[in-house]
Order: C-alpha cells, then structure tokens, then sequence
C-alpha cells in the first residue's frame, strides 16, 4: 500500500519516545494538545509519556461495532482509524459506496480481532452492515413488524429471499394460503413477510407470507362461519383434489366436497369432474363450527336422473351404456349420468355357463342391452344382453324332441351323473340312474370318462329352468322283461366277482348284468372276512333266489346250488374256498337227507 499520513495518535506519541522528530501529524494530535502549554516533553521520560498516552485510549472490545475515521483509500484496501495503536485495513470491496468514499469519512466497522497472528487489526465492513440488519430484523422479529423480502431464487422446500440485504428463507408452505403450483412465477416478485423464526447459531431467518394472509382473512373467515347453514349455495374455488374428494376455498374457509356428492353418476377420480382452481358453486351439506369441517355437495344443486326419467326406461327398451363396475354376480352398466343397470350374469348368454362377468364383458367396454325390469323406488334397473338375439332354447325343442337320440362328447362327471354336451354350449345331464341297465354304479367315473363320446337319448327339456335330462341306458331297451325268464328262482347260472362288499359280493352275470350273493350264501359255514376265501374275478357256480324286476335286483346263492351238486363238487368248492367248519355243515346235512329218505 502506498504511503500515508498517520493519525493514529498513539503512533505519534511513541516515535517521540523514541527520540524521532514529530510529524504533521502530531503536530494536530500531539499530547502537547493535552497537556499544559508550559510542560516541556524534554523534560518527560518514555514510561511517563507511555502511561499518559494510554489513559487518553478509549476502551475498544472484539466482536463489536465501532466507529472510525478513514486515513487512506488505495485500489484494494481502506486505511481506518479506530483511536487504537495502530489502523484497520478493510477490503474495499466491502463498502457498497466504494465510489463515493473519501479520506476523512467516518465509517462504522466490526472488530473481529484487535490483533492476529501476524500483529494486524482484523476489521469488517462488511460484518459491520450485516450486524445492523441483524439487529434490525430481530427487533423486527420481536415487534412483529411487517416488512418486505424480495424472492431470489428457488430451493428445495421454498424460496430464498432478500431481506434487509441478506439471505432469509421461506417455506413453500409460507407463500400463499393456497398450494403454490408454480414456484419458479413467483420469483422476482417482493412480498410483505413476517419473520417467525431466527437461529442466532447459524444466523439464519425464517419468514412467512401466508401469516399475513391468514390474519386479512380471519374476519372473512369468521364472517364465512357465522352465516352457514344447511342449503345455503355458495361459490368457491378448486383448492385441491384428492382421491377422496375436493376441496373448496369458500373465502378464507375450506370445504369438502366427498367424491359420492361430485355427481349423481359414477365417479372414478375427482379429476373427471372438476379443474384445480376452477370456480364452482356448492351446496352446504353439513357443517361442524367448532371443528371447522363443512360437507358440500356439487350434485345436489341438479335434480336427481331418476325423478327425471319418465317413462324412458320401461320393460323392453333397448339401451347403450358403459360397462362401469364388475362383481361376481354381474355388470353394473351406466346407460347415463346417475343412471345404472345390472346385467346379471344369467341374463349374458342363453347358452354359455357364465362364471365371472368378466368372460363376456370388460371394465369400460360399451354394449347394448334391453330392459328387463325397473324399480323406481329403489332405484334399480335389470337388464338382459342375450335377450338382444333369438331364445335358441325355443330352436332346441324342435332339434332335440323328447325320445330322439342323439352322440355328444362328455363335457363334466360328478357324483350324481354325467354332463353330455349335444353342440356347443348345449348340453344335458345323464343321471347316474340312468347310465346302465344292468350295472351297480357307485361313481359315473367308473362308466365314462371325460371327453369320451357316447350315445344319449333326450328325455325331457325344462325351457324355465334351461336344463336338458339325458338318458343313455335308453339307447337300449329295457333288458329286465327278458331277464324274468332267463333269471327266475332257481335256474343256476354263472357270476364273475366284480366286488366285494360287507355284505356279500356283487357278481357279473351272462348278459352283463350285476346280481348280489350274500355272505350267507358263499358256504356252508358263517364267513368272516370274505376277501380271505374269495377274490375278484373269480367265478362262482350260483342259483337263483330271487328275482325283482322292478327293483332291478337278482340274489344269488353258491349254497343253494351247491346242494343240488354230487359230493364231488361240493368238495372241489370247498377245497378252493376253505371256510373253517363247512364240511362239517355238508356231513350233517348229508346225514340229515339220509334220515329223511323213506324206507323202501
């Protein structure tokens, strides 16, 4: 830095002590000026003028503003004097008026440090301003005043804004008593703000706008609660949408309008209905004061579509609606806004076996239907998509006369028959009595298998119930006139063991015809456990012991047939079925048809 004048007068007064020659400047701010004219320095030692000098200081402490007086102003630096030993040096580039600044002008600065490491008083202009402002927005803090911040810039969670020349934040909540959509338009612009918070650690400043917002509107607001009642129509302005609803600023207060009160139709998101910041009027459906909560409502300003639809929609009419809601049971169809109809699912096809709407229909799709039924006291309309094409119900009587026969595919086996199906989506039930003449069938799945072709004859058609009762024994005629004869009491035949059962086991006779032999009558003596002594497949000699042809039933008896036989035979059977004490029953039933033969 170039050369100056000192006025520092402590400088002065030790380069007398030191035996220099006075400047000018001492010559204005020697201790000459502060002492007795008649006093002669000469005379003086350097402790003596020391101690005198130091009493003229003022008292100076760091981290405070001071006033001072510049000295020296050079490119870079301002030369200050503080009444201390030695000047300040502060960057000029800390002075906003760096232009009109001139030597002689007094300045205020912040000590930061009376000396640092290398003997330099640390000075800030710059800190300086910045305590001003901070003590100023303190006060403003304190007060509460309103003042003005200028938005900067955007950041995340707000805005940073210029206040009194610093940074301050403001939240983005803060802006505005409305959701602030578009933060980069309000920059630029200067608000009335109130501080509401100060960190003094960090130095940091929190304002708000929406405060000051919400203080000019808590009379409306009030004003807004006091004349509400039921009814009353208001207007307002789209604050928010939520999935649940919309909210309305009615002028300082907020409503909700609930997603069920947008419209008398189906509504799938408030966006269908209404706009943010759109302006709307509304109806109050409830209001609670003392919590603040108002219910309105949007549809209840238009009549209800059912008190207006006349005799739009009778039984018959034809209709066009948007397939709005499917359940397990049905479609609900929108044939216009508040106005609805269910399509149930028995009433989509006169032939598919519909399980779930959505194989005929889906979500959104538009389809004709015809008026089935209305109710309008409830409310409720039923409608019918196959009644837009022919009942072919009515075509199946004349293509499927009872008593005709017909070949269809196994569709469905269950445990009380067989589903035949005739053509698609047309198919009957063969009762499980009514698969075979002559078999004992506990399961269908034992007969037929799935997918398996057979020969069925119709039996009857319920047009009501839309059923079709099959029959496949039918295809042949009733065997059981004929098995009268064949099978009368006491005639001997021959049955395979098909199965075993508790009471006996079921045998295949000649023809294929299922006859029951009872334990009592597969040996001589008492059998316990059938599968011991017998076994599937085997064939047993047999009599007939009883016929019933309209039960359908033939008993059987290896016993009885076994007594018409030579010893022989009956040995043979019973070395093949050797049930304990059997030959003990044929002995004494041999000695008792000795005892019973007359004497000749």
């Amino acid at each position: 830095m170039s050369e100056h004048v000192p006025t520092n007068p402590a400088d002065e007064q030790m380069a007398i002590a030191a035996g220099k020659k006075p400047t000018a400047l001492h010559k204005k701010y020697s201790v000459t000026s502060i002492m007795d004219d008649d006093f002669e320095l000469e005379m003086m030692d350097s402790k003596e003028l020391t101690s005198m000098f130091e009493k003229t200081l003022s008292t100076i402490n760091e981290n405070e503003i001071i006033k001072g007086r510049i000295v020296a102003i050079n490119e870079n630096e301002v030369a200050i004097d503080i009444g201390f030993k030695s000047e300040g040096i502060v960057p000029l580039s800390e002075f906003s008026n760096r232009d009109e600044l001139k030597i002689g002008d007094e300045v205020e600065v912040f000590l930061e440090n009376i000396e640092d490491s290398e003997g330099k008083m640390v000075l800030s202009r710059r800190r300086a301003d910045f305590m001003r402002i901070w003590e100023r927005i303190n006060k403003a803090f304190e007060t509460q005043e309103i003042v003005q911040a200028k938005i900067l810039r955007r950041i995340k969670g707000g805005m940073v804004v210029d206040l009194m020349g610093i940074d301050a934040f403001l939240p983005g909540s803060q802006i505005d008593i409305k959701p602030v959509r578009d933060f980069d338009a309000w920059i630029g612009r200067t608000l009335d703000v109130r501080v509401v918070k100060i960190n003094h650690p960090n130095e940091n400043v929190v304002v708000s706008h929406k405060v000051l917002l919400e203080e000019q509107l808590a009379g409306v607001r009030q004003e807004v609660l006091e004349r509400l009642e039921k009814g009353l129509v208001l207007e307002g302005h789209v604050k928010a949408i939520a999935d649940f609803g919309v909210f309305i600023d009615l002028g300082g207060v907020d409503g909700l309008v609930h997603i069920t009160d947008l419209s008398w139709g189906r509504v799938t998101h408030p966006s269908e209905i209404v706009q943010l910041d759109e302006k709307v009027k509304v109806v109050v459906l409830d209001f609670d004061s003392e919590k603040r909560r108002i219910s309105l409502g949007m549809k209840q300003l238009t009549p209800h579509p059912w008190n207006t639809i006349g005799n739009k929609y009778e039984p018959g009419t034809r209709v066009q609606g948007k397939v709005v809601s499917l359940t397990d049971y049905g479609a609900f169809i929108e044939i216009e806004k508040g106005i609805e109809g269910l399509i149930h699912i028995s009433e989509m096809s006169w032939t598919e076996h519909i399980k779930h709407p959505s194989q005929f229909v889906s979500m959104g799709q538009i389809v004709d239907a015809i008026v089935l039924n209305i109710d309008r006291e409830s409310k409720k309309l039923s409608l019918g998509m196959k009644q837009l094409t022919p009942d072919p119900w009515q075509e199946l009587l004349k293509k499927y006369p009872v008593g005709s026969q017909h070949r269809g595919a196994v569709r469905n086996i269950t445990n009380f028959g067989v589903f035949v199906e005739l053509e698609p989506g047309v198919d009957g039930l063969v009762h499980i009595s009514d698969l075979s003449w002559t078999k004992k069938i506990r399961h269908p799945g034992e007969f037929v298998k799935k997918g398996e072709e057979i020969d069925v004859v119709i039996l009857g058609i319920d047009l009501e119930q839309r059923r079709i009762s099959l029959g496949h024994k039918q295809v042949r005629e009733n065997p059981w006139d004929a098995f009268a004869e064949e099978y009368k009491v006491g005639v001997h035949t021959q049955g395979r063991i098909v199965r075993i059962i508790e009471k006996g086991v079921i045998v295949e006779l000649p023809h294929g015809v299922d006859g029951f032999v009872p334990t009592s009558q597969l040996s001589f003596a008492p059998v316990k456990n059938i599968a011991d002594y017998f076994r599937v497949d085997e064939t047993l000699p047999l009599a007939v012991i009883e016929f019933d042809k309209d039960a359908k039933k033939i008993v059987l008896s290896a016993v009885e047939y076994l007594k018409t036989q030579d010893q022989a035979t009956i040995d043979a059977y019973n070395v093949h079925h050797p049930v304990p004490g059997a030959e003990n029953y044929v002995a004494e039933l041999n000695a008792s048809n000795l005892t019973e033969q007359p004497e000749s």
